[in-house]
């Protein structure tokens, strides 16, 4: 990294699912576990997590999705909460989960927001795993692991990108 001006930018990062209980909440701790870790928080203002729908609003992650960050020692602490059109003006990355909700915070997005809305996948630079981040809820155990492996690997490809 330089020590250009542009590089000492604190950013903020929000990550989109539907209900923000599975894979969100699973990035946001992911990405927060990662950036501690490498002692980067200095350079965030927010990390946080969104869904586009209500439905689980105040709630807990799913209890798969925690015990999957938990086996791997990343603490998880949330409640599920639904994205607005005031929340584009709050974040320089919005970052979602799949092409559903990709389209849809497109079109939400106001038209002076300067948030960059993108896929998680956009950042699988290696291809090593699925660009999308399928929802886990209706499946096994193995789908949160698979997705715990792939907002590693996108955490830390976002890192190296952006930073």
């Amino acid at each position: 990294m330089t020590n250009s001006s542009s590089d000492n930018k604190k950013i903020s990062v929000a990550f989109v699912c539907l209900g923000n209980i599975c894979r969100s909440p699973m990035a946001e701790a992911v990405f927060k576990h990662i950036v501690k870790t490498n002692n980067q928080l200095d350079r965030f203002t927010t990390i946080t997590s969104f869904g586009t729908a209500g439905y689980h609003v105040g709630e807990s992650p799913d209890s798969r999705s925690s015990s999957t960050c938990l086996k791997h020692n990343v603490p998880v602490s949330h409640k599920a909460q639904q994205i607005k059109t005031k929340h584009f003006d709050e974040f320089d990355f919005i970052i979602c989960m799949d092409e559903s909700n990709l389209s849809w915070l497109k079109r939400m997005k106001p038209a002076s927001s300067q948030a960059k809305v993108s896929l998680f996948g956009d950042y699988n630079t290696g291809k090593k795993f699925n660009t999308i981040v399928d929802d886990p809820y209706y499946g096994e155990n193995d789908g949160f692991e698979y997705n715990f492996r792939q907002v590693w690997y996108f955490s830390e490809e976002f890192l190296k990108r952006e930073l």
